[in-house]
C-alpha cells in the first residue's frame, strides 16, 4: 500500500493499514524523521523496539531505490513500513516508491492541486491502481473520479484486470469529521451516514425501564456506561471490547453487542442505529398577510429595545388620536390628522381652544419630542444594517440557545454548513480575515465576531453566556483548550466539543474537565481519528459509506460483496454476526448489473434502484450474489476481509 501525504492524516492512514489490516506500507512524506517520530510515539515502538527484539521497524529508502531492490534482510519482519522522503510526488518519486506494483495509492496532501496532479500521473503509470484521493473541492472530486474511472475502464482490456479493482474514491477529511463535531455539540441531533438515498442515524437512548417496549431500531451499535463509578459488572464488558479504541481507557464504549447482552444492559445507555427517510417537500401556506410579513421583516433590522420604543411611541400617538376624536367630535380622519400636526409641531397653538384641546396639543408636543431621537436611532440602525447586508453580521443582543463555533478553517466551514442544514443558530469566532469560511458565513447571514478567542471580551461578544454549546476547531490544540477554559469560566455548565489531535493530551483534557465540571458535557474529537479509518478502508477496496464516532472509538458503515468472504457466504444473517466486530444491517440481493455502483449520497436521476432490504430475515442465508451493508469496527472489518489471522487460522 502506497500512502503519500504531508500531515498527520497520512501517518494515521499508514498506521491503520499496518496495525488494523496488517498490510505492508510505503509512506511518502516530506520529512522522514518526523514520520518515524510520530508513528513510533503513537504506537509505542521504534527502531529495535516493539514485538520482536532487535528487529528494525522503519526502513528509510532513497526515492531512486525501488522497493524490489531492497534486500529482504533490510525489510522489517513484523510490520513492513518503508518511509520515502520526497518533497513532491512527481513521476520519479511514485515510480521509485513502487506505484507500478502497488494495489492501492492514497494521496493525502493538504493541497488539492498536488493531489490531482499526482492522481493523473499515478493512473497513467498503473491503470489497475486503486486510488483514494483527498480533496476538499466536492465538485472537482466528482469530475475527477469519473475521469479516472473512465481511464481505468479504457485500460482494463489491455491489462486483463477487473474494472472494479481500479476504482477511484474521493474523500474529504472535513466532510468525514464535520457531522461528528456537529452531532456531539447539539442535543437531539445524531450522527448521520447517507446510504442509498436514506439517512442512517445513530442516536443515544437512555436505559430502558422494565415493562417498556423496546424502540424500533436496526441494531444496537454500542453500550455506554451512564455511571462511571458503578459496579464492576457494568464496567467489565466495556473493557472487553476496549481493544477497538485508539487509546486504552479504564471505561469506554461496548461496541456491537449481541441481543442477549443488550437485553441485560442494565444502566448502560444504548447507541442505536435507525433509518430516517428524507422528509417530503411540503409547502405550508403562511397565515400571515403580506403586509404583516413585510413589517416583520423590517422589524428584524432593528434591535429589540428600539422596536419596543417605536411600539410605545406608536401606541401614544394612537391614544392621542383616539382622545382627540372622542373629545372634539371631529371625524376620525380629521382627529388623526390634527394629532399628527401637533406631534410634529406643524399646527398653530390652540390658544382659544377648549382646555381639553390645549392639553392634547401639549401632550402631542411631548410625544413628538420623544419620537425624534427614536426616529434618528432607527434611521442610523437601518443605514448600518443595509451597509452590512453584504458583509458580516453582528450577533443580535437577544440571541440565545445558539452554538459558538471557534475557527472557520477547512473543518469549521463544513461544521458551519452542517449546523445550518440542521437549522441551528450559530455565532462564529475567527481571527483571520482571509479564512475560507467567512464567505460561507456571509452567504448564510451567520453572525461573526472577528478577533482572537484568547483575548478578553471576544467570547462575551459572541454571547457565550447564553449559548447551548461551544465547538473549538482551530488548528492549535492549545488555542482550543484555552477557548474552552475561558468559556467555562463564563458558563460552567456549557457543553463543549474541542478538536484535539494529540491522543495523550486529549485523554488528560477529557478527564480533567469532566472531573472539574461533572454536570457539563465535555468531548474531544480528532480529525485524523475520524477520517483515517475511512481512507484506510477505501484503500482496501470496500465502499466505506461513513464513520460513526462512539466516544473516541469509530464504527464504520460499509457496503461489501459477500462473494469470497467465508465469514458471510453460505451463512445466515444471525450466524454471520460477530459481536464486537461486525454485523449485517441491510441486504441487497439480485444481479449485480441491476445495482447502483455507489450507495453513498442521494440517488440521482437515471440511477438504478438501490433495493436495500433493511428488515432482514435473521434466518436468510447469504449467497455470493448478495451485497450487504455492515456496521463494523476497524479490527472487525480487517478480520472480515481475511487480512488478520491468528496462528490457528481463525479470525
Amino acid at each position: 500500500m502506497l500512502v503519500c501525504g504531508d500531515d498527520g492524516l497520512a501517518h494515521r492512514v499508514a498506521a491503520e493499514l499496518l496495525d488494523v489490516y496488517g498490510e505492508p506500507v510505503t509512506l511518502v512524506v516530506p520529512a522522514a524523521r518526523e514520520a518515524e517520530r510520530v508513528l513510533g510515539h503513537t504506537h509505542g515502538y521504534g527502531h529495535g523496539q516493539g514485538p520482536g527484539a532487535g528487529i528494525g521497524l522503519f526502513a528509510r529508502v532513497p526515492p531512486a531505490r525501488p522497493w524490489d531492490a531492497v534486500p529482504a534482510a533490510e525489510r522489517p519482519a513484523v510490520r513492513e513500513l518503508r518511509i520515502v522522503e520526497a518533497a513532491e510526488p512527481d513521476e520519479a518519486v511514485l515510480a521509485a516508491a513502487g506505484v507500478g506494483g502497488a494495489p492501492a495509492l492514497s494521496l493525502l496532501y493538504e493541497d488539492d492541486d498536488r493531489n490531482v496532479q499526482a492522481a493523473l500521473v499515478a493512473r497513467r503509470l498503473n491503470p489497475r491502481l486503486r486510488l483514494v484521493i483527498r480533496l476538499y473541492n466536492r465538485k472537482l472530486g466528482l469530475h475527477l473520479a469519473e475521469l479516472l474511472d473512465q481511464a481505468a475502464a479504457v485500460a482494463a482490456p489491455a491489462t486483463g484486470r477487473p474494472d472494479q479493482d481500479a476504482s477511484t474514491t474521493v474523500l474529504s477529511d472535513a466532510d468525514t469529521a464535520a457531522p461528528a463535531f456537529a452531532a456531539t455539540a447539539v442535543a437531539g441531533t445524531s450522527k448521520v451516514v447517507q446510504a442509498d438515498g436514506l439517512l442512517l442515524r445513530a442516536v443515544e437512548r437512555p436505559p430502558r425501564r422494565r415493562g417498556t417496549p423496546p424502540a424500533r431500531t436496526l441494531c444496537t451499535l454500542a453500550l455506554l456506561p451512564t455511571d462511571p463509578d458503578g459496579p464492576e459488572d457494568h464496567r467489565g464488558p466495556v473493557r472487553r471490547w476496549d481493544r477497538d479504541c485508539d487509546r486504552g481507557r479504564d471505561r469506554g464504549p461496548w461496541l456491537l453487542p449481541d441481543d442477549r447482552e443488550t437485553a441485560r444492559a442494565g444502566t448502560l445507555t444504548l447507541v442505536a442505529l435507525e433509518v430516517v427517510p428524507p422528509p417530503g417537500r411540503r409547502r405550508i401556506a403562511s397565515r400571515i398577510p403580506g403586509a404583516a410579513a413585510q413589517l416583520g421583516s423590517l422589524a428584524s433590522l432593528f434591535p429589540p429595545r428600539l422596536n419596543w420604543s417605536l411600539a410605545g411611541v406608536a401606541a401614544a400617538v394612537a391614544a392621542l388620536g383616539l382622545a382627540s376624536w372622542l373629545t372634539t367630535g371631529d371625524t376620525p380622519f380629521h382627529a388623526a390628522y390634527v394629532t399628527l400636526l401637533d406631534i410634529f409641531a406643524f399646527n398653530d397653538p390652540a390658544v382659544r381652544e377648549p382646555p381639553v384641546r390645549q392639553l392634547l396639543q401639549v401632550l402631542g408636543g411631548f410625544v413628538g419630542m420623544l419620537l425624534l431621537p427614536v426616529l434618528v436611532a432607527a434611521a442610523l440602525e437601518a443605514l448600518g444594517a443595509f451597509r452590512t447586508a453584504a458583509g458580516l453580521r453582528r450577533p443580535p443582543g437577544n440571541l440565545s440557545g445558539h452554538v459558538v463555533l471557534v475557527g472557520l478553517g477547512k473543518i469549521g466551514t463544513r461544521v458551519l454548513a452542517r449546523l445550518r442544514e440542521l437549522g441551528i443558530p450559530v455565532v462564529c469566532l475567527e481571527a483571520d480575515s482571509l479564512a475560507r469560511g467567512l464567505a460561507l458565513a456571509r452567504r448564510l447571514h451567520v453572525p461573526v465576531v472577528m478577533g482572537d478567542v484568547t483575548e478578553e471580551g471576544v467570547l462575551e461578544a459572541a454571547r457565550v453566556h447564553r449559548a447551548r454549546a461551544l465547538i473549538a476547531l482551530t488548528s492549535s490544540d492549545t488555542t482550543n483548550l484555552e477557548a474552552v477554559l475561558h468559556a467555562r469560566t463564563v458558563k460552567g455548565d456549557l457543553r463543549v466539543v474541542l478538536r484535539l489531535d494529540d491522543d495523550d493530551f486529549a485523554e488528560a483534557v477529557d478527564r480533567t474537565l469532566s472531573t472539574a465540571h461533572p454536570a457539563a458535557l465535555t468531548r474531544s474529537r480528532s480529525v485524523t481519528h475520524l477520517a483515517g479509518p475511512a481512507f484506510a478502508g477505501a484503500m482496501m477496496g470496500r465502499q466505506i459509506l461513513g464513520a460513526i464516532p462512539v466516544e473516541r472509538c469509530v464504527l464504520l458503515i460499509a457496503a461489501v460483496e459477500v462473494a469470497g468472504l467465508p465469514e458471510l457466504e453460505g451463512r445466515t444473517v444471525t450466524e454471520s454476526f460477530r459481536p464486537g466486530a461486525w454485523r449485517v444491517i441491510a441486504l441487497h440481493a439480485g444481479a449485480r448489473t441491476e445495482r447502483r455502483p455507489h450507495l453513498s449520497g442521494a440517488r440521482r436521476e437515471g440511477d438504478a434502484a438501490g433495493g436495500l432490504v433493511w428488515d432482514v430475515d435473521p434466518g436468510r442465508a447469504l449467497t455470493a450474489q448478495d451485497r450487504v451493508l455492515i456496521a463494523a469496527t476497524r479490527q472487525g472489518l480487517a478480520e472480515l476481509l481475511g487480512r488478520r489471522r491468528t496462528p490457528t487460522g481463525n479470525p
